[in-house]
């Protein structure tokens, strides 16, 4: 999901060149409608149930039980009215409404949808694009009262999750990944203080974020990872 993203094209690129997959489907609000090796593009927007609704409905008819299922999806900033607040001054409530629309409930509403046709045996992931500043233990600064909250109620959204999932499919992994400071548009605002050394391309985050997906384990499943595969505390 969030195909049309930085961090979304790159992960799919390097899926199409995995000999392992067989299908992608690549969602965005404005898909180019072309097909493409693997790659089926599907219309999606996570402000609308029923384009998920849809998705599900061609994946069943396909006859696919989706193994990954990632979630690249995300906002932080849109001018002029959505923006990171420096203090708790700044809150505005249709603001915050709608980054939790697309940072909580948009995922939340896709795990409603494709949990359930996720294979009950064998290793699969349901993996969503959280970030650092999500962790409550590790907020020391403040501010970004939007983002920050609606990345940790998303963690809190893929624990509850992980839960059920364990009961439906043991070998299943839930899980939300913080993928660095990556030079997307997301980012770009706030990277004059990041060391040319800390900020990854779309490229080496989406490699980096496969390799976790490959490496975790049932144990691991309701945790927030990041992109080097390290625990990220709650």
């Amino acid at each position: 999901m969030g195909a049309s993203g930085g961090i979304g094209t790159a992960v799919q690129s390097l899926l199409e060149q995995n000999a392992r997959v067989r299908r992608i489907y690549a969602t965005s609000r404005v898909p180019d409608g072309r097909h493409a090796g693997k790659t089926i593009p599907l219309a999606l927007d996570l402000n609308d149930e029923p384009s998920i609704e849809r998705l599900a409905e061609r994946i069943r008819a396909d006859g696919m039980a989706p193994d990954l299922v990632f979630i690249a999806s995300g906002i932080l900033h849109r001018e002029p009215s959505i923006r990171p607040e420096k203090s708790w001054r700044a809150i505005d409530a249709e603001a915050m409404e709608e980054v939790f629309r697309i940072n909580t409930i948009g995922p939340a509403l896709i795990g409603k949808h494709l949990l359930p046709m996720m294979p009950k045996t064998g290793k699969s992931v349901f993996a969503a694009i959280s970030a650092r500043v999500g962790s409550i233990g590790d907020n020391r600064l403040g501010g970004w009262h939007a983002y920050r909250a609606s990345k940790a109620a998303l963690n809190m959204i893929l624990r509850g999750f992980s839960i059920e999932l364990a009961r439906r499919a043991p070998d299943a992994v839930c899980i939300g990944l913080h993928p660095g400071t990556v030079d997307t548009g997301l980012s770009k605002p706030f990277q004059a203080n990041v060391p040319k050394e800390r900020l990854l391309t779309a490229e080496q985050s989406a490699a980096c974020l496969l390799e976790v997906i490959d490496s975790v384990t049932p144990a691991d499943s309701g945790g927030v990872f990041g992109w080097d595969g390290s625990r990220i505390p709650e």
